[in-house]
C-alpha cells in the first residue's frame, strides 16, 4: 500500500494512517478507497485488533473526494449510453455505502481522529466512525461543501448528519448551503463527541476503544428515536414546509443539487438507515447527471483550483516576492488594494494629493479591523501590525524600493498619465506598474509609460476586501515576465486571477454592462420594471438588472458611455444611439438621477425605508399593454451575456475558457449554475444556442445575432469546452 498504513499497538488498538503520497491533502479516489478497504478487511477479520483509529499524516485529515480525477464518479462523461453511465455512478457509489457500512456493523468501534480539515466525503467517512474527536482549533473546517460545487453529499452525509443532529436551521445550512462548523459548534451540534489539543488527540481516540467504548451506531439501536421532529409531526411539519419554500425564494428551483439534498433528507429520515442510504445513492446519481452540475464541478472546482494555483501563468520565470508595493490614490479602490496587501504582510505606500485623503484611504482598513475586532475574528495586536504596514503620504519619493506599482486614480486619462511619469521617476527598472482600470484600454495608458513591457492592467473589484477577482489585462507590449510577476501578487493576496488580453472594456466590464443594459433596454420596449427586476433574480443573478445599474452608479455608466462615444467619434467610426442611451442621457443629464450614490437612480432610496421603484419610470418609458413571458426575459439576459462572451473569445480577448467562465461567475455574479457563459453555451448545446440567437436577434436587434466563431463552431458541431476552439478543454 502506498496512500494507506496501519499500525497494531500492544492493547490491540489499530490506528490507520491515510497519507496519499505526491498530493498536499488526504482525497478519496478509486486508489485510496481501494486500499482502505483492503486495510480495515484486514483489521476487522483479525481478532487480536479490538477497534480502529482513523488519522491523517496531513496537515488535514481528508478533504473530500477527488474531483479533478477524471473517473472520479466511476463514469465517463461522453458516453452516451445514459442509462449504463447512470448505473456505474449508482453501484460505484453504492460500493463506498457498503464500506461505510461493515465499518459501523462490524462489531468493532471505529473512532476518527480529526486532526484538521474534514469536508465532503472525509466528514462522512468520519460520519461512519461510533465516536469522533477532533482538535480544538477554530481554524479547521467540519462540513459537508458539496452543494456550493453542484452536487450532493454521496457518502451516507444526507443520512447520518440529520440523524445525529435532527432537522434545525443551522443543519439545514450546513447541508445545503456548505457551511463549515468549527470543532466546537460540530461538537454542540452532536455531529462529533470531543475535542480535544494536538498532543492528546490519537491517545483520546485510542481511550474510547480502550474503555469499551460502544461498536454501535444510534440508528441501529431499536431504542433510536429521529432527533426532533419527522416531516409527519407536527414540529416537522413546521420545518419541512419551510426549507422547502426558503429553497425555492433563494434558489428559484436553479440548483439540482440543493432540490436533490433536500428531497433524500425528507424521504430518507423516514426509512431505516439502508434504505436511506440508497435514496441518497439515486438522488446523487441523478444530480452527477446533470449537465448544470457538470458544469459546476468543472467550473466551480475544477477551473477554479487550477487558476488559483497558477495555471496561466508563464513557467519560464522565478517567483517574484512582492514586499513593498506603492497604490496611486486613496479613494475606495486603492484603500480596499491597501487593505488586501497589508494583510498578508506586504508594506503598502498609499498616495493622494493631499494628506488628509491619505489618511482617509488608510481610516478603511481602521474600520474593517475594528468591525473584526468587535466579532473577536482579530486581536489589537494584529490590527495595530496590519496598520504599520499602510504609509499614508503625498510624498511619491517613499515608493524607492517598491517593487509594484497600482494606480487607482479616477478614470481620466491625463490624471493618469501625469502620476504615471512621477511614480516611474521613483521605481527601479524591473518594478511592475499596474493600472486599476475597468474600461480605459491598456495600451493606450502605456503609451505614457517609460517601460511598456512592465505596464498591465490590474483591475479589481469592489469591495475589493470581499472580492474574490482580479482580471490581468496584458497591453500590446506587456511582457510575459510582467505577468508572471503580477500573478505571483495576487496569488499572494489569495485572489483569483483571470487574464484577458486589451480591449474596450476589457472582459468583465463589457460583459457585466450587457446584463443591466439589457435590463434598460426593456424598460425603453415598455416592459414594466417589476417584471424586468423578478425575471432577472430568477435567472440567478445576484442583483435585479436596474438595482445593480444603481448599485454601479448611473453617472459612471453615462461617463463610461459618453467617452467611448467621443472615442468612436475620434476613430471616424459611428456610435449607435439606441434606446437605452436616450434612458441614460434622460436619467443622469436632464434628471440628476446617478443611482444609490445620490438616492435617485431606477429606485428611490428613501433614508428610513426599503428602496422602491421610481414611480415616474411608467411616465419615462410607457407600459406595452402586452406583457412577454418571465422565461423569455430570463433567457434574453442569459443569451446576452454568452453571446458578448464569444466575441470576446472571437476577438482574443479571452484566450482561455476557464477566465471565461470563472470571470464571469466571480466578476460580476453571472449565474453559478450555468457554471458561465461558455459552460452555458455548451449546456444548451451549440446548434440550438445559435439558432435561439438568430430568432432573438430577429425579435430584438442585432445585439443577439451569433459572432462567426458560434457559426463555425455550429457547422463542426464543437463545443468550448472539448474542441481545439479552447487553450484548456476540462
Amino acid at each position: 500500500m502506498s496512500d494507506i498504513s496501519y499500525e497494531v499497538d500492544n492493547d490491540g488498538v489499530a490506528v490507520v494512517t491515510w497519507d496519499l503520497k505526491d498530493r498536499t491533502m488526504n482525497v478519496l479516489n478509486f486508489n485510496s478507497l481501494g486500499e482502505y478497504g483492503e486495510a480495515i478487511k484486514k483489521l476487522i477479520a483479525d481478532e487480536k485488533v479490538k477497534g480502529i483509529v482513523l488519522a491523517s499524516a496531513k496537515d488535514a485529515f481528508i478533504a473530500g473526494a477527488d474531483l479533478t480525477s477524471s473517473d472520479v464518479f466511476g463514469f465517463d462523461q461522453k458516453d452516451t449510453d445514459k442509462t449504463k453511465a447512470a448505473e456505474k455512478i449508482y453501484n460505484g457509489n453504492m460500493e463506498m455505502q457498503n464500506l461505510f457500512r461493515s465499518m459501523e456493523t462490524c462489531g468493532k468501534p471505529f473512532v476518527a481522529a480529526i486532526n484538521g480539515h474534514a469536508l465532503g466525503g472525509g466528514f462522512e467517512i468520519c460520519l461512519a466512525c461510533h465516536y469522533r474527536v477532533a482538535i480544538d482549533n477554530d481554524k479547521i473546517q467540519i462540513g459537508q461543501p458539496e452543494a456550493k460545487v453542484g452536487l450532493i453529499p454521496g457518502a451516507g452525509g444526507t443520512q447520518r448528519v440529520p440523524r445525529l443532529a435532527g432537522i434545525t436551521q443551522e443543519i439545514m445550512g450546513f447541508l445545503m448551503a456548505g457551511t463549515p462548523f468549527t470543532p466546537k459548534k460540530a461538537l454542540s451540534a452532536g455531529l462529533i463527541h470531543e475535542v480535544t489539543d494536538k498532543d492528546n488527540l490519537i491517545e483520546a481516540a485510542k481511550k474510547y476503544i480502550r474503555d469499551g467504548g460502544k461498536a454501535v451506531q444510534p440508528w441501529d439501536e431499536k431504542s433510536y428515536k429521529f432527533p426532533g421532529g419527522l416531516p409527519y409531526t407536527p414540529k416537522g411539519m413546521m420545518i419541512w414546509g419551510a426549507a422547502s419554500s426558503s429553497l425555492r425564494k433563494m434558489s428559484y428551483n436553479n440548483y439540482p443539487a440543493q432540490s436533490a439534498i433536500l428531497s433524500a433528507l425528507y424521504e430518507g429520515v423516514q426509512v431505516p438507515i439502508d434504505a436511506g442510504l440508497r435514496i441518497e445513492a439515486r438522488y446523487f446519481t441523478k444530480v452527477v447527471m446533470d449537465p448544470v452540475s457538470q458544469n459546476m464541478v468543472r467550473s466551480l472546482f475544477v477551473n477554479m483550483q487550477a487558476l488559483n494555483k497558477g495555471a496561466r501563468r508563464p513557467k519560464d520565470f522565478d517567483k517574484y516576492d512582492v514586499k513593498k508595493i506603492g497604490i496611486l490614490g486613496a479613494g475606495l479602490m486603492g484603500a480596499g488594494i491597501a487593505y488586501v496587501t497589508a494583510k498578508v504582510g506586504i508594506e503598502v505606500v498609499l498616495i493622494d494629493q493631499d494628506q488628509e485623503n491619505a489618511e482617509k484611504g488608510k481610516d478603511y482598513s481602521v474600520k474593517i479591523l475594528d468591525k473584526a475586532l468587535s466579532r473577536k475574528k482579530t486581536t489589537e495586536e494584529k490590527k495595530e501590525k496590519l496598520l504599520s504596514l499602510i504609509t499614508p503620504t503625498t510624498d511619491y519619493g517613499l515608493l524607492k524600493g517598491a517593487d509594484l506599482i497600482v494606480e487607482a486614480v479616477f478614470e481620466n486619462r491625463d490624471i493618469k498619465a501625469e502620476v504615471t511619469a512621477k511614480a516611474e521617476a521613483q521605481i527601479a527598472e524591473n518594478a511592475v506598474f499596474g493600472s486599476n482600470t475597468s474600461t480605459l484600454p491598456i495600451s493606450g495608458l502605456a503609451q505614457n509609460s517609460s517601460r511598456p513591457d512592465n505596464f498591465i492592467g490590474i483591475h479589481y473589484f469592489s469591495p475589493v476586501e470581499k472580492m474574490p477577482l482580479v482580471e490581468i489585462i496584458m497591453g500590446e507590449k506587456t511582457s510575459q515576465e510582467t505577468l508572471a510577476k503580477t500573478m505571483d501578487y495576487v496569488q499572494k493576496i489569495k485572489k483569483t486571477p483571470i487574464v484577458v488580453n486589451d480591449s474596450r472594456g476589457f472582459y468583465t466590464s463589457r460583459v457585466f454592462g450587457t446584463y443591466t443594459g439589457e435590463g434598460v433596454a426593456m424598460l425603453a420596449e415598455g416592459i414594466k420594471p417589476a417584471l424586468i427586476e423578478n425575471a432577472g433574480k430568477m435567472t440567478g443573478m445576484p442583483m435585479a438588472p436596474l438595482a445593480l445599474a444603481d448599485a454601479v452608479a448611473l453617472d459612471l455608466a453615462w461617463k463610461v458611455t459618453t467617452q467611448t462615444k467621443k472615442d468612436f467619434e475620434a476613430e471616424g467610426k459611428d456610435f449607435p444611439i439606441t434606446p437605452m442611451y436616450s434612458i441614460m442621457e434622460e436619467m443622469v443629464d436632464k434628471q440628476g438621477r446617478f443611482g444609490k450614490k445620490n438616492s435617485k437612480g431606477f429606485y428611490e432610496y428613501p433614508e428610513n425605508g426599503k428602496k422602491y421603484l421610481w414611480p415616474e419610470l411608467s411616465n419615462l418609458c410607457k407600459e406595452s399593454a402586452d406583457q412577454p413571458d418571465v422565461e423569455e426575459l430570463k433567457k434574453r439576459f442569459l443569451y446576452i451575456q454568452a453571446i458578448e462572451t464569444a466575441k470576446c473569445y472571437e476577438e482574443n480577448v479571452l484566450t482561455d475558457v476557464r477566465d471565461a467562465d470563472i470571470g464571469a461567475i466571480l466578476g460580476w455574479g453571472m449565474a453559478p449554475w450555468t457554471g458561465g457563459p461558455l459552460s452555458f453555451i455548451d449546456m444548451i448545446g451549440i446548434k440550438d444556442f445559435v439558432a435561439e440567437a438568430d430568432r432573438l436577434a430577429q425579435k430584438y436587434g442585432e445585439r443577439f445575432a451569433p459572432c462567426k466563431l458560434l457559426r463555425d463552431m455550429a457547422a463542426k458541431n464543437e463545443s468550448f469546452h472539448k474542441s481545439g476552439n479552447s487553450s484548456q478543454a476540462a
